[in-house]
């Protein structure tokens, strides 16, 4: 049990939090920097216009929620939302479920996720949980949802191995985009226009001759950042290739090559979303 003196200091951290803005609960990607835990793989936590969500809950996602400084409680979340059905964007949804909804006692709670996720042999979703929530939005491309205030938008679907797609959260001033797995192609430009704020997963540092490895590459960011210039970047979801390459130096220079300021993202970063707001 913690003493009155840390209750009393996790009670001013968590008011000196910004009204709107995210967490990365981990920057792992691809199955070797997950497995070995290199980087955290807990996915974003994001408190959007008085919304709780954990976006790509992976593995250790209730763990890094629990732990953070000052903790966040799986218990008040709002929605959980799955780009796609993979085990490093999706292992924590049925725990972080149950304690959203107090293991079923209390009928609340959004899921927002693409059909595969929740139907099918691949299902991630445990039936059970279902009848847990108070509704599931079944994600489709560019196609809009609201959760309260909220207004979230799907992009294109992307170029992956399960059935994706990119997410925009609209604040009143402010587009927040996520670019999660997918190959380069060029409608992802459009479909990503509007946004302000990108967050982009970018797992490989070099080109591969792989045609299966369906994700993106520094260049492909590059590429596509000098097309959209949003007002800023940050990397996350880094792979082996990556790690070694060391993201802040990767980042330092595609934000010289493009003229956008480009950051690398780490576990536990925060990010406030009021200046720009």
């Amino acid at each position: 049990m913690s003493s009155p003196r840390s209750q009393k200091k996790m009670k001013t951290e968590a008011a000196a939090r910004p009204e709107n803005y995210l967490k990365f609960l981990g920057t792992a990607g691809a199955r070797f920097v997950m497995a070995r835990q290199l980087r955290a793989s807990g996915g974003i936590y994001l408190e959007l216009l008085g919304q709780k969500i954990s976006l790509d809950p992976g593995p250790g996602a209730l763990v890094r929620m629990t732990h953070s400084r000052p903790p966040l409680d799986p218990t008040a979340l709002d929605a959980v939302i799955l780009s796609h059905k993979h085990i490093d964007h999706a292992n924590d949804v049925n725990i972080l479920l149950d304690a959203m909804t107090a293991g079923g006692f209390k009928k609340r709670g959004v899921l927002m996720a693409p059909a595969e996720c929740l139907e099918g042999p691949e299902a991630v979703v445990f039936r059970y949980l279902k009848d847990y929530l108070e509704r599931i939005e079944i994600l489709k491309a560019e196609t809009t949802y609201h959760l309260g205030p909220l207004k979230i938008k799907t992009t294109c679907r992307h170029l992956h191995e399960a059935e994706t797609y990119g997410l925009k959260f609209y604040l009143p001033k402010l587009v927040v985009g996520f670019m999660v797995d997918t190959k380069y192609f060029p409608e992802l430009i459009d479909s990503y226009r509007e946004v302000d704020i990108l967050v982009m997963n970018v797992l490989r540092a070099r080109e591969s001759d792989s045609d299966h490895i369906k994700h993106l590459t520094v260049n492909d960011a590059a590429l596509i950042i000098k097309e959209l210039k949003p007002g800023k970047v940050y990397l996350t979801h880094f792979g082996m290739t990556m790690v070694q390459a060391d993201p802040r130096k990767v980042a330092e220079k595609m934000s010289q090559e493009t003229g956008v300021e480009v950051l690398a993202a780490y576990d536990g970063l925060t990010v406030s979303l009021e200046q720009s707001a």
